[in-house]
């Protein structure tokens, strides 16, 4: 039984600059992977992980989340903490200083997941009795990171963000276990390079202060989903654990494979091939196949076009007859035919668009 009370801080601010178009109109967070925005998976965690006292930090968009995680009847108590500008990942500590008080506290990045959930990492940093606890995964472009060099007994040694000459292929994974220290820490560091406070600075700060820090390496698989390739993969690795389900109506459909088919749904001389997860009130129509890796939101129609390892949005209609693959597409979007040479169609749609192929 846990002798201390830990609070959660889940980050779901900025601006999501490198996922336009599809961030002008939602925040990035909210953008769904498996029919789920990806934010309720950070809360889904920390729930589970037995934290229900959380705080979300948000930004330009507040309204957006606010109205999304109160819609999604979670258990638990909510503060909404509002950064006014993105300045980093230290000075988001800094702004829910008064939220967090004292308590030790869970923070997690809300366009991260995490394969598994955080449950034994809590409780190991509880056991460990250190200020901070950060969690590591390898990775092939570190430079792309924030890294960890590593002591001989685990412990991190010193903390770098995004090196130009790594040393190490050890990356912080977004999801971080802190004392009250930290927040001292994040208000006497200085902005970096980029004008923002990074909290690799700021535990940076408490590592020269002789502070223990401990690395814990993540088992399976972890996710930032900052670029739209990475809202694919984050896709396909969701929907691999997928399990099968069919609420809708079938005439003359085919279905091969793991599929989720939500109530409403009307499927008519199509083909779903696993795994595929459809929401609720969607019309595919003939001619249509979907899948596999692919996840179409609540209330999408979709006529007489091949869908492969894509996002599909609530609301969309796809009546173009090509083969869209690999493919972002926002919500409300209406695709439709131009010409009738099949196309084999790769994009990145924004809300509310109509895009003729």
């Amino acid at each position: 039984m846990r002798s201390e009370y830990l609070k959660g801080l889940v980050l779901a601010g900025g601006r999501g600059r490198r996922l336009r178009p599809l961030t002008y109109s939602q925040q990035k967070q909210l953008i769904p992977v498996g029919n789920q925005p990806i934010l309720f998976y950070a809360v889904q965690d920390l729930l589970r992980a037995g934290i229900e006292d959380i705080g979300i930090v948000v930004g330009p968009n507040r309204e957006q989340v606010e109205a999304a995680v109160r819609e999604a009847g979670f258990g638990g108590r909510f503060t909404f903490i509002v950064q006014e500008a993105p300045r980093g990942l230290a000075h988001a500590i800094v702004a829910a200083k008064g939220f967090l008080g004292a308590s030790p506290f869970v923070m997690y990045l809300g366009d991260n997941l995490l394969r598994g959930g955080i449950g034994p990492y809590v409780e190991a940093f509880l056991a460990d009795g250190g200020e901070a606890q950060v969690l590591l995964s390898p990775v092939t472009h570190p430079e792309q990171f924030g890294v960890a060099h590593l002591e001989e007994d685990g412990s991190v040694r010193r903390l770098v963000e995004k090196p130009a000459h790594p040393g190490s292929n050890l990356a912080l994974c977004g999801i971080y276990c802190f004392r009250s220290s930290i927040v001292a820490a994040a208000e006497r560091i200085s902005p970096s390079w980029r004008g923002e406070l990074e909290i690799t600075d700021a535990i940076q700060w408490l590592l020269e202060r002789g502070c223990r820090v401990r690395a814990q390496t993540v088992h399976g698989w972890w996710k930032d989903t900052g670029e739209p390739e990475d809202l694919l993969d984050a896709n396909r690795l969701v929907l691999d654990e997928l399990e099968g389900s069919n609420q809708g109506v079938m005439e003359e459909t085919t279905i091969e494979g793991r599929v989720v088919v939500g109530p409403g749904t009307v499927l008519r001389r199509a083909r779903l091939i696993g795994p595929v997860i459809v929401g609720s009130g969607c019309e595919i129509g003939p001619g249509t196949r979907i899948g596999p890796y692919t996840s179409v939101g609540d209330g999408c129609r979709i006529v007489g076009t091949e869908v492969v390892s894509s996002i599909v949005m609530e609301a969309s209609t796809i009546t173009c007859g090509h083969s869209v693959v690999d493919s972002v597409i926002g919500r409300g979007v209406h695709l439709r035919e131009r010409e009738d040479r099949h196309r084999r169609c790769r994009l990145v749609v924004g809300d509310h668009s109509e895009v003729e192929l």
